[in-house]
């Protein structure tokens, strides 16, 4: 077991007997203390480090410090926060959640807090080792059950990186029989417009490449739909689309990530609620035996996307936001002549927080509308093809 464990020290949480010198090295960095004290007011500091002090294990740090921590931010940053489907989560094995991805930081940590509330084991969390910007964050976000996708390697380097982070997935699920989340594809869907990456079933299938449709079974898929009534880095994201179009060559900085990150973690988001599809073991199934290994990743991203959209929770704002980009009125009837006017002075408020050269007011209020409805569309669409 501790061979296992060895091998992929590199990117596992961190493990149990290396928690409390892991706190020790937070709480001597300057930065840390600089971010957690915005987050744990007003208890005092001291009082915060005593408490942290007595995590002696990952269980007891999501539980003291990460639990009371962000049931405070769910009280301020939401009206209501729910999860169904539970049924759908298989009994007495581990799982791969794979869902739609909205909120960078929040998506997965809304996911654990509804685990605790429910009494499961908390799931293993998928992160970008491009959010790692400084080694305190890595250190904090793996002592958080987070694991590291190596994202910053060569081309060279991408098959051994891909092929290491299968077997510690597939390691997670099978041989330990914990659950891990993973987001359907890198960074977040900007347009709402949510398609599972075919390479990331991919990867999921290097661990035996010779049976891409049993190693996929083995993860016991279940995918999950998350959906925020609204989205505090919604006017960010529109930003970027006008950036990107008048310069196809603009990336994003660390410093848009970290405001990304901030405005998504402090931002009011209204109702959010995380639904659970069916597992896709039976689905996969279904596949014949004599499709080829593209074709099949292709199926299966399929029936994720299936589940994924039939499961959206929708709020007036995103059916005001579909009859607007159909120029229709199909759901006048889900909202009232109030909601619509709330929906346009929502929609110009935060075009208004937008600061930049040249700034197209109706482009970014046509992508606004498009991140609120293109849901909606996705959800009619698969109940069109399968005769809803």
């Amino acid at each position: 077991m501790t061979e296992t464990i060895n091998r992929f020290n590199d990117i596992s949480p961190i493990p149990d007997n290396e928690v409390s010198q892991t706190i020790e090295r937070l709480l001597a960095n300057t930065y840390f203390r600089r971010a957690a004290e915005s987050f744990i007011k007003p208890l005092p500091w001291e009082q915060f480090v005593e408490m942290i002090r007595q995590c002696r294990t990952k269980y007891d740090f999501q539980l003291h410090i990460i639990y009371p921590a962000m049931k405070q931010l769910i009280a301020r940053t939401t009206t209501e926060m729910s999860g169904t489907g539970w049924e759908n989560i298989p009994e007495g094995k581990g799982c791969l959640f794979i869902s739609n991805h909205r909120d960078i930081v929040l998506d997965a940590a809304f996911l654990n807090i509804l685990m605790f509330d429910q009494k499961r084991p908390t799931t293993e969390i998928a992160i970008g080792d491009n959010l790692l910007i400084y080694p305190w964050i890595e250190e904090l976000v793996r002592l958080n059950k987070s694991f590291i996708v190596k994202r910053g390697v060569s081309v060279r380097q991408m098959l051994e990186v891909s092929k290491h982070l299968s077997d510690y997935i597939h390691d997670t699920v099978n041989r330990r029989a914990e659950s891990a989340w993973i987001a359907q594809r890198e960074g977040r869907a900007k347009d709402s417009n949510d398609k599972t990456q075919v390479s990331l079933l991919k990867m999921l299938t290097l661990h035996d490449s010779s049976a891409p449709g049993q190693e996929l079974q083995s993860l016991h898929i279940v995918p999950l739909s998350i959906s925020y009534e609204l989205d505090p880095c919604d006017y960010l994201k529109a930003k970027e689309f006008q950036l990107k179009r008048d310069n196809p060559q603009y990336k994003k900085t660390e410093a848009d990530d970290i405001e990304n990150m901030y405005i998504g973690i402090t931002g009011f988001k209204g109702h959010v609620t995380f639904r659970f599809g069916n597992c896709i073991d039976n689905a996969i199934n279904t596949i014949p035996e004599t499709t080829g290994r593209n074709e099949l990743l292709e199926e299966v991203a399929s029936l994720i996307d299936r589940e994924i959209y039939l499961n959206y929770t929708f709020f007036p704002f995103n059916y005001v936001a579909y009859d607007l980009m159909t120029g229709s009125g199909r759901f006048s009837s889900q909202y009232t002549d109030e909601e619509r006017l709330k929906f346009n002075t929502y929609l110009q408020g935060q075009i208004n927080k937008i600061d930049i050269p040249n700034r197209d007011d109706d482009f970014l209020r046509m992508k606004l509308i498009e991140m609120y409805g293109n849901t909606v569309k996705n959800n009619l669409d698969v109940k069109q093809v399968i005769g809803q």
